[in-house]
């Protein structure tokens, strides 16, 4: 049977993530060095993020690249983990289908509009079963995992772990929070920013689609939530 839930864990993030971005923000407008600075920081919470949030807000955004996330995913389809790595700034270690062997009737993702069309449903699942008869009978044959993968839809679910730094998780959630990307991947962001947002509330006025921080929507195909940059 396929496997529906999502799961994101977030695995790794800086504990002194604050004063890591507070010393990169005040070595760039100081006399003092990055040393003196990160060893003698008495300012309380309220004044690093004052100075924090008014570097970011100018575009100096080099002082955020310096904290590094790392998440574990599980039960992703492989059509959204393909569009998770064409985020260039992003680092990714993906569970193989050239090494790993699916096992029986393999796990797959139902999108919700095909999930919602009981007939196609019907159909959706048969294929599913086929694709998995087909894939063992190439195995038991003597065909190698890496050629049979071959067969392996693109509803396959895959595990992965995949590190960004904040600057392009911002940037990732400013893109991929979009109500016209992708349900799926709209939905892994979503947990992504949620868990670096429990940490870190003040980082949730940055992880929210483009449209939220440039005041229009960019897009050619506007969803009609805020008004165009021409319009």
């Amino acid at each position: 049977m396929p496997k529906q839930n999502l799961v994101v864990k977030l695995i790794s993030m800086p504990d002194n993530l604050l004063d890591v971005i507070y010393t990169a923000c005040r070595t760039c407008y100081s006399a003092d060095g990055a040393v003196e600075i990160i060893d003698n920081i008495t300012d309380d919470k309220e004044k690093k993020l004052s100075l924090i949030k008014k570097v970011i807000s100018s575009g100096h955004y080099s002082t955020i690249e310096h904290i590094q996330l790392s998440f574990a995913i599980n039960n992703i389809s492989r059509a959204a983990t393909h569009q998770l790595v064409r985020h260039r700034h992003m680092s990714f270690s993906q569970k193989s289908q050239r090494y790993v062997r699916e096992k029986g009737e393999f796990d797959y993702i139902v999108p919700p509009a095909i999930e919602a069309n009981k007939e196609l449903y019907a159909k959706f699942e048969q294929h599913m079963i086929e694709t998995a008869t087909l894939y063992q009978e190439l195995i038991q044959s003597g065909i190698k995992g890496e050629d049979a993968r071959a067969i392996l839809p693109n509803a396959t679910t895959s595990s992965m772990v995949a590190s960004l730094n904040l600057r392009e998780l911002i940037h990732l959630a400013n893109l991929r929070l979009c109500t016209r990307a992708q349900l799926e991947i709209r939905m892994l962001v979503k947990k992504m920013c949620a868990l670096v947002e429990e940490r870190e509330p003040w980082l949730s006025e940055h992880l929210v689609p483009k449209c939220e921080r440039l005041g229009y929507c960019d897009e050619d195909n506007s969803c009609g939530r805020m008004k165009t940059k021409n319009g």
